[in-house]
């Protein structure tokens, strides 16, 4: 499953380097610590420091979709509730 850290940061107008000055840590740490299975500990700081739950890093942000017609080629507007 892929983190949502990128995304987040982006919606929030945080650069990847300032989220890791805030964590006391080096860029590339930050990055070492999340590629492949970062621990518990680390996804709760992030969590802490992007002022987000630990869920939201995981899970898709889902605000509408769009699905193709296979019929016609338009596009159909899906609000999710």
């Amino acid at each position: 499953m892929e983190l949502r850290i990128k995304e987040i940061c982006k919606e929030k107008g945080i650069l990847q380097k300032d989220l890791a000055k805030s964590l006391g840590i080096s860029d590339i740490s930050l990055r070492a610590s999340l590629k492949g299975n970062p621990t518990v500990g680390t996804l709760e700081k992030v969590a802490n420091a992007l002022n987000v739950a630990v869920t939201e890093l995981f899970e898709p942000k889902v605000s509408g979709a769009v699905v193709v017609c296979p019929h016609c080629g338009e596009n159909i507007n899906l609000k999710v509730e």
